[in-house]
């Protein structure tokens, strides 16, 4: 079967930019893509927003294939990257075994940290599609800091980038560099490259779905808050908590009485 991943590559070819989200559940993917999204990854930062984890390191091959078939479940028709977890493509060999487990679970692509072009070329050899990631790296580095500041850092990323994209990749995620090292990644590469604080240059852009909609409780530079869905998720459950102890939930109308004479007859047997 022929790989999606060509549909987003003629994008970049006629300059029309994509849309990629995160999501972790099957509502929110069903959401997402009822909403225009056209790619929906599921990143390892699940751990950080939706299971309670101090950081990235702490989410498992298990907890991505979970969130992966959930969203999956949800939007049975969009094109899911799936991120591999920390320490699960130190080799060749182990890289393969992750990606199989995380294609069963729904994903159309594997994403992975680092300038590693061997492993691209092992999962290409075996058809997977393939997302790379440089720049920042959570998995791999302490604190969100920005990359590639210096002439020599940048020099360092683009030849990451070029290497990646010789080995095969389908795209590259470019998180926290200066916009005009994004913009001559974009250009040098025939891959399309997915920004996240990056610039408007990528060929798409992606941001975390709790942050764009302000579920979390931190605000990035690189994001905008297109919603404030904790303050209504706040303020529909103090609502709800008032109705319940005040008596005004349920009302008659939340719920539903007995037949006559059922209950005449429940009366009748309980008497």
């Amino acid at each position: 079967m022929a790989s999606r991943a060509a549909e987003f590559l003629n994008m970049k070819q006629q300059g029309e930019k994509f849309v990629v989200l995160t999501a972790y559940d099957a509502p929110t993917a069903r959401i997402e893509v009822e909403a225009g999204v056209d790619i929906v990854m599921v990143g390892d930062s699940v751990g950080t927003n939706v299971l309670g984890y101090a950081s990235e390191r702490e989410v498992t091959l298990d907890d991505m294939a979970h969130h992966i078939a959930a969203v999956r479940r949800g939007a049975p028709d969009v094109y899911v990257i799936g991120d591999l977890p920390y320490a699960t493509y130190e080799s060749e060999t182990q890289a393969l075994a992750s990606a199989a487990l995380l294609v069963r679970a729904g994903a159309d692509c594997v994403k992975f940290e680092g300038a590693r072009p061997q492993i691209v070329q092992a999962l290409k050899r075996e058809g997977h599609d393939v997302c790379c990631h440089i720049g920042l790296e959570s998995q791999h580095q302490q604190g969100k800091r920005r990359q590639g500041k210096t002439a020599e850092a940048a020099g360092k990323l683009l030849a990451d980038a070029l290497a990646l994209d010789a080995a095969g990749m389908d795209f590259i995620v470019l998180e926290l560099v200066p916009r005009e090292l994004a913009a001559t990644i974009t250009k040098r590469l025939r891959s399309p490259t997915i920004g996240i604080g990056a610039g408007a240059d990528c060929d798409a852009q992606v941001l975390v779905v709790h942050d764009l909609a302000a579920l979390g409780t931190r605000d990035f530079k690189h994001n905008r808050r297109y919603g404030a869905l904790a303050d209504a998720l706040r303020a529909a459950v103090a609502a709800y908590a008032r109705d319940v102890r005040e008596g005004r939930f349920p009302a008659a109308e939340n719920g539903f009485p007995m037949e006559a004479a059922e209950l005449a007859a429940f009366e009748k047997s309980i008497a």
